[in-house]
This record gives C-alpha cells, sequence and structure tokens, in this order.
C-alpha cells in the first residue's frame, strides 16, 4: 500500500485525540510502518508513554517537548519491534521512568516456535529489537495505575510472541495486532498465526468504543476490524488450501500463486506469512510437511484427513 503524502497526524508534534490523551507521530514512515509509529501520552500531569517508537533524535527530542514539565510515570511498550521500543531505554535514563511490557523479544513464543528457532530458522528482516529488556514484566491481566486512571495489560501473541495491547477506559491501544490500513504481517519464528486467530478471538470479548494502534488512524469500528482481519486470514488458508490440491509446493512458490499482485519488495513478507499460515495447518493436521517442518520444506495436503472427510 502506497503511504499518503500527508496524514492527519503532524509529524513531531503533539495532537490530542481525547482528554488526557495525545499522539506523536515519529518520522519513520515506510511500506511496513505506512506514515510512522504513533507514540501515545497517557495523562495530564503525569504521563504514562505507550510506544516511544525507534532511537531517532528527532523523535526522541519531540517526545521530550511534547512530555515538557509534566512527569512520566510509566513507559509502557507493546512489543519489541525496532519501530517500537529502542526509544524506551533513553526515554527512561531522561525522564527516570520504569519500562513495562510482556518480556524480551523471546517471551511469549510457542513450543512450535520454540523448536523452529532452535532449526535455526531466523526471522524474515522485521526488525526484532533483540537489546530489549523491560524493567517491569507484565502478565496478561496485569494492572498499571496512575493519575490518568488504570491500564489493564492484555497478552497479546501473534505478530510477535511478546505483544501487548493495553486496555484504557473505553479503548485499547493495539499495537501492530490491530491496524486499520492493513493486516498484521505474522513472521515465524517471532509471528504465530495459530496465536493470532487466538488473540484476535480475545479481542473480540472485549467491548471498547476504539482502537489506537501503532501505524495510522484511530479505529472507530473494532468488532467489525476484528472480523476482517479474522475472515481476511480464513480466505488465506482456503487459498493456500486449493492452490496445494493435487501438487506439493514450496513456501516461494505458495507465495507467488496467492500473492501475484504483490510488489516484488513486498514477496519476501508474503512468504513469511504464508509460512505461518502453513505451521498453522500442519499443527492441525491439515497439511503435511515433507521432510519435515520447515521453511524449505515441500507442503501438501494430508491426504489422510481427506480421506476422513475431515479435510478439504
Amino acid at each position: 500500500m502506497s503511504i499518503p503524502a500527508e496524514t492527519p497526524y503532524p509529524v513531531g508534534e503533539p495532537l490530542a485525540l481525547a482528554e488526557n490523551l495525545q499522539v506523536v507521530l515519529a518520522p519513520n514512515p515506510s511500506p511496513m510502518t505506512f506514515w510512522g509509529t504513533n507514540t501515545y501520552l497517557l495523562g495530564k500531569d503525569c504521563l504514562a508513554i505507550i510506544d516511544p517508537g525507534p532511537e531517532n533524535a528527532q523523535h526522541f527530542s519531540a517526545l521530550r517537548a511534547a512530555i515538557g514539565t509534566r512527569s512520566v510515570q510509566h513507559i509502557l511498550v507493546t512489543h519489541s519491534h525496532l519501530d517500537h521500543s529502542p526509544l524506551a531505554r533513553s526515554l527512561s535514563r531522561h525522564c527516570g521512568a520504569p519500562v513495562l511490557a510482556f518480556g524480551d523479544h523471546r517471551a511469549g513464543r510457542s513450543n512450535v516456535m520454540k523448536s523452529l528457532a532452535a532449526d535455526g530458522l531466523t526471522g524474515g528482516g522485521e526488525g526484532i529489537d533483540t537489546a530489549f529488556a523491560p524493567d517491569i514484566h507484565l502478565a496478561d491481566g496485569d494492572i498499571v495505575g496512575g493519575d490518568w486512571g488504570e491500564v489493564r495489560a492484555i497478552h497479546t501473541p501473534g505478530h510477535i510472541g511478546n505483544h501487548l495491547c493495553f486496555h484504557w477506559q473505553d479503548v485499547l491501544f493495539t499495537g501492530d495486532h490491530v491496524m486499520g490500513w492493513a493486516s498484521s504481517l505474522v513472521s515465524p519464528p517471532d509471528g504465530d498465526l495459530t496465536d493470532f486467530m487466538r488473540s484476535c478471538r480475545t479481542l473480540q470479548k472485549i467491548d471498547v468504543a476504539k482502537y489506537y494502534p501503532g501505524h495510522g488512524p484511530v479505529i472507530t469500528g473494532p468488532t467489525a476490524r476484528l472480523h476482517w482481519l479474522l475472515a481476511h486470514r480464513e480466505g488465506r488458508e482456503t487459498q493456500i488450501r486449493e492452490a496445494l490440491v493435487d501438487r506439493q509446493l514450496t513456501v516461494p512458490a505458495l507465495a507467488r500463486l496467492i500473492y501475484d499482485d504483490v510488489a516484488p519488495a513486498l514477496l519476501p513478507a508474503a512468504e513469511r506469512n504464508v509460512f505461518a499460515h502453513l505451521i498453522d495447518l500442519v499443527e492441525r493436521g491439515l497439511v503435511e510437511a515433507l521432510p519435515r517442518l520447515s521453511n524449505d520444506a515441500l507442503f501438501r495436503l494430508n491426504v489422510r484427513r481427506d480421506a476422513d472427510g475431515t479435510g478439504m
């Protein structure tokens, strides 16, 4: 998707979104970050900062100006990608506030992803902040309080295992799990599609008016957006299974068939998404990996499941 020349958020300038809520847009637009990272300032006189963003001097200066003479009580990080977490270290040193998150970049991985990582599978260039380590670990359901009220941490692995969403009043800060401009990248071994779908269904049980994502504008129809995300992924699964009828294919071959309208520069990300689906299908017994599950395997439908009437 092309990045719009103008955005509703002015780069580097605090913009009020609601009472006690501002956003400062980082100057890091890209095909993966849309117009840049949204850093949220929660509170009036005493703040919580959500997702400080990339290690960028211009953004750091903008955040210091936006904070001004106010105090910062907590720095909350949704996940440890380079466009969300690195500036937390500099900001923490500047204002003396602790960094709170689920854990480091390996935290929250499922057993299958741990196994793939142990076999040598690495990320696909998504930009992992391998140095990230929170001062305080937040578990699912933990509550962080301040002058601005309470924020509840919701563990939403999928985009990455350590991903959190933050529930405040009648809104949810969704990081990269739910965005309005694109579906979230799920790239093994950091991303896990099985977890992603489960996390979407977890969020369906939380009734809020708006989502504030890590990139792009506010999402004013959370229910519809979650429905679209689930349907989108289910549609991709159908495409993959149909492509495997009566043949065996590799991840790159499947990606080229399914993402036939994607720019060449985005094909590596498309391959990662396809592999994420294949892992999920293998775990559910619908697809087989030959000779074993890996990014280089040949994939085919599980004919035994089909013979039982439980496959396609």
